[in-house]
């Protein structure tokens, strides 16, 4: 169960070294980019989580699982983020354990939102329309908007998701679901009617200043 020290801390960094995340955020980032991407559930479990991870940080995956095992337990499943999806038969080892079998691991539809959330996810666009059909969204307006802007800024998408879920870590929003625009106003308002002004404002530009406008942007990046 939930309890109030929980917290999700895939945006935490050292308060001396700028912002270099921390082995926990690193380590919890990648555990929900690797359940994003598996379906295979031998590879849904802890010792695979581990492995994955321990073979991007060049070391033995024993040297991660107590992290992973602790991540998962007292973070990640409480938060609702990543639940156990079944269990695999074991053939040897002791009995006990041969019935239980071994737990694997998937995300939950919170989970899903907060991989949106997550630079090191590589299919995001495929979450979102994934995410999109789950009706976690009450307001159809929003979902058809975001819908249109994933197909002509996917990184303005992804900016608002990261902003949200950052929001919720840091304590401004309680609940990551619904998805709601009150809360969407609440963290990123200000964002919003600067975009809105810069847009209406495009739009009634003649097409030299237009492009006058869009050279500046592209010196950005």
């Amino acid at each position: 169960m939930k309890n109030k020290s929980t917290r999700l801390s895939i945006f935490d960094s050292f308060k001396t070294k700028g912002d270099e995340l921390t082995g926990e955020a690193v380590r919890q980032r990648r555990i929900i980019s690797h359940l994003a991407r598996e379906e295979n559930s031998l590879l849904m479990t802890r010792t695979a989580i581990s492995q994955n991870i321990a073979e991007k940080n060049n070391t033995a995956w024993k040297n991660v699982y107590s992290g992973v095992f602790r991540d998962l337990d007292e973070i990640l499943i409480p938060m609702g983020i990543v639940e156990e999806a079944g269990r695999l038969p074991l053939k040897r080892g002791p009995k006990a354990l041969q019935e239980k079998g071994i737990p694997f691991y998937h995300l939950t539809n919170k989970g899903f939102l907060v991989a949106l959330s997550i630079d090191e996810v590589k299919n995001k666009n495929e979450l979102l329309r994934d995410f999109l059909s789950t009706d976690q969204m009450k307001d159809k307006g929003l979902e058809d908007s975001i819908r249109i802007l994933l197909d002509i800024s996917p990184n303005f998408v992804f900016f608002i998701f990261e902003n949200y879920v950052k929001a919720h870590c840091n304590g401004k929003i309680k609940e990551l679901l619904p998805f709601e625009i009150l809360q969407l106003k609440q963290i990123l308002g200000k964002n919003f009617g600067i975009q809105r002004e810069m847009l209406e404002g495009f739009v009634s530009l003649s097409a030299s200043h237009r492009k006058n406008i869009l050279s500046l942007l592209a010196k950005f990046g």
